[in-house]
């Protein structure tokens, strides 16, 4: 705008200049590019409404229009061009009622777009999002202007034949606000109830339904492979491995040769032995023991040497890298090592030579560590152990290889009464299990038991892991470039208000948050003492939502959680990849060699942290699959259960002795009006004042199952 010398002067006396005045207009249309503004309210605001000031505002106002920067619509009202209106590019995260989030990495907060203005956009695709208003608060609104490119990601559904040529994909996903058309005449094959996985090709304006193209027929609606394969496909996990890849996998050399073994610690003639669940496939960690002095044992943590087989920037370490970890679905584990790997060449199999990456300890029975290695090894498993063989042993004191077990279980006991000494949390929740049948159908529910047999290896590896990591970070007393299992201090506002709930069951948690030890003393205390309780199920699950996640990072912070200064993983190469990672970190700082690059490997820990937290969704909305399909043919039958949570709409209910889970809606219990107080964490009634909150006793009908969306729905009984 070119600028003009005449000024104006208000009734105060206060001269204005033109460019003034157009300045502080062109800022009121940017502010508030949603609003509609009349050449009175712009004079009064940019400087006075006398004739002067409207004349010198209306002169400003030509100008705008002729530049394109403004538009004028009905009787003279003014608004901001949109094509001046703030734009950003963007990754779109979609609601299930079909509204939206932007996220824009130029914007601190997310961009919402009601479901009216979304311009056939869809979860994932990258678009460009004009925003229209921003409230006095920060909370920006807008709408979609331009797709930008279309998300790849696949969508399962189940197939409904609407006429000769054209079927509708009614998607699993809630992230799906519409079905999904396809063309019978490029995929006549396609049968009614098929499961499907389509790719959306298009939506054009105008069109009711997107175009959608077949990217695999995965079996019949509510086969037990087909839903598996459905939700592995919902969070964008692999199913199976591409073809290159597992022709990579079986290319791979497997003998051990006389140059392996001289360039390794021999332990094959030390015993040695795994213990490993009774259905386990993969044996990636052993523990060898002998005696080295009185009441002094050399105790190694063997673990499978996956990068003597899996070397950088090849087939199989990108799809690994791409992966980040094995997916562990009901029935099923999606690993992240083809076959051929995990269960053949790096699993620990009793009777055979292995390659492994140990760290071997001179320990006395008090946990004194007198002395460290790590390295290279080859071993050979002597026995192959249940958890419930090993248990058996520990209870009896006999059995086969019974020094070695009860010895380690003596060492393993005394690691653990120090390690939450120390201030380790002793968080337990019970981890409940289905029955299948052959179908893959569940037939029951039973809650699996951690007993000595699991903490004698828990303790092992735990130590492997905390000493390994703080030799690779500290070494000669450098600090140097290391992956690390963090655990962060719990959120303040969420430890607050859990002790507040626990007043409810007359538990006063009285130790400051930030004094560390005394409070995991405390916390430890608390829930010893509700073991066995009814609420005990309730208080530990919100005492672990107190709590902050664990993340992989290089920038170490320690593990609350576990009370240790260093912390890293490092036992479990077959199914994570930031234990590959920290192999390779490892024999690096053997090998005398500088610091890693930290930039480098901090992106790779941001990738496994958010695939870590995909496979964890995944495994639930498959405990939520099979929880509704044991229910299905429960409808109508009442069970006795307890609150487990809740939300405006409703209040969850998690039944007695089981995992199941579902929904009371507030609208259908009968009596009164409920409201959710989310300050109180409370549903109240209106009228009778009745209120209902967290671990209340509730009996419930079950109402419906939904497999689609995975959702019980129960109705309030008393």
């Amino acid at each position: 705008m070119k600028e003009r010398k005449t000024k104006r002067t208000t009734k105060k006396g206060k001269k204005i200049s033109f460019n003034d005045r157009a300045g502080f207009i062109v800022n009121i249309f940017r502010e508030l590019p949603e609003k509609r503004f009349s050449l009175k309210y712009l004079a009064a605001a940019s400087g006075g409404a006398d004739r002067d000031g409207r004349n010198l505002t209306m002169s400003i106002l030509e100008t705008l229009l002729e530049q394109g920067y403004i538009e004028m619509e009905g009787k003279g009202k003014y608004h901001l061009s949109r094509s001046k209106m703030p734009r950003y590019e963007g990754v779109v995260d979609m609601s299930a009622s079909g509204a939206m989030y932007v996220q824009c990495e130029e914007l601190e907060s997310d961009v919402f777009v009601h479901q009216r203005n979304t311009r056939n956009a869809l979860d994932g695709d990258r678009v460009e999002v004009i925003v229209t208003h921003t409230s006095r608060n920060g909370a920006k609104e807008g709408e979609i202007s331009k797709i930008l490119a279309r998300s790849q990601r696949c969508y399962a559904g189940r197939m409904e034949i609407a006429s000769r040529t054209t079927a509708i994909v009614v998607p699993d996903s809630r992230k799906m606000p519409v079905d999904i058309a396809i063309s019978l005449k490029k995929y006549p094959h396609l049968k009614q109830d098929d499961k499907v996985a389509v790719r959306i090709a298009d939506w054009r304006n105008g069109d009711r339904l997107p175009q959608g193209e077949l990217v695999d027929v995965l079996g019949i609606s509510g086969d037990n492979d087909a839903e598996m394969h459905a939700i592995l496909l919902e969070y964008d996990l692999p199913y199976r491995f591409e073809e290159q890849v597992e022709r990579a996998a079986e290319k791979i050399d497997g003998r051990i040769t006389e140059r392996d073994i001289a360039e390794r610690r021999d332990m094959r003639n030390v015993p040695t032995l795994t213990i490993d669940p009774a259905d386990a496939k993969d044996f990636d960690d052993a523990l060898s023991i002998r005696p080295i002095g009185k009441e002094q044992w050399e105790v190694g943590v063997h673990i499978a040497d996956v990068t003597h087989y899996v070397k950088p920037d090849t087939t199989i370490d990108d799809e690994a890298i791409e992966r980040g970890t094995s997916v562990y679905l009901v029935d099923r584990t999606i690993p992240m090592l083809p076959e051929r790997l995990c269960n053949e060449l790096c699993s620990l199999r009793p009777h055979e030579d292995k390659l492994c990456f140990s760290a071997i300890f001179h320990i006395d029975e008090k946990g004194k560590i007198s002395q460290e290695w790590f390295g290279r090894t080859i071993i050979h498993s002597d026995r192959r152990f249940t958890y419930e063989e090993a248990q058996q042993i520990i209870e009896s004191g006999e059995g086969e290889m019974r020094e070695e077990i009860l010895t380690m279980h003596r060492i393993a006991q005394t690691l653990r009464k120090e390690r939450y000494r120390k201030g380790a949390i002793a968080f337990s929740r019970r981890e409940a299990k289905f029955h299948l049948d052959e179908q893959g159908h569940p037939t029951g529910v039973y809650f699996k038991v951690q007993k000595e047999a699991n903490q004698l290896i828990e303790e092992f590896m735990l130590l492997a892991n905390r000493r390994v990591a703080e030799f690779c970070a500290r070494a000669h007393g450098k600090e140097r470039t290391m992956i690390f299992r963090v655990h962060d201090t719990p959120n303040s506002d969420k430890f607050e208000r859990f002790r507040t709930f626990i007043l409810r069951f007359g538990h006063i948690f009285k130790s400051p948050l930030d004094k560390g030890n005394a409070a995991a003393k405390e916390l430890n205390k608390l829930l010893a003492s509700i073991k066995g309780k009814p609420e005990e199920n309730v208080v530990s699950t919100l005492a672990i939502r107190s709590m902050a996640k664990a993340v992989y990072t290089t920038d170490n912070i320690g593990h609350y959680g576990l009370a240790f200064p260093y912390y890293t993983h490092f036992t479990s190469p077959i199914r994570r990849y930031p234990d590959m990672m920290v192999h390779r970190l490892l024999q690096r700082y053997l090998d005398g060699k500088r610091s890693a690059d930290r930039d480098f490997y901090e992106t790779r820990c941001t990738h496994c942290s958010e695939r870590e937290v995909v496979a964890a969704e995944a495994e639930r909305a498959s405990i939520k699959y099979k929880m509704v399909e044991f229910m299905a043919d429960k409808i109508g039958e009442e069970f006795d259960g307890h609150i487990s949570g809740m939300s405006e709409w409703g209040i969850f209910v998690e039944l007695e002795n089981s995992i199941v889970e579902g929904m009371m809606l507030m609208r259908d219990i009968p009596g009164d009006y409920y409201q959710f107080d989310e300050e109180r964490y409370e549903v109240y009634g209106h009228s009778t004042g009745k209120v209902f909150t967290i671990g209340d006793k509730v009996r419930i009908r079950v109402k419906s199952a939904d497999l689609r969306r995975r959702l019980l729905d129960f109705e309030y009984v008393g």
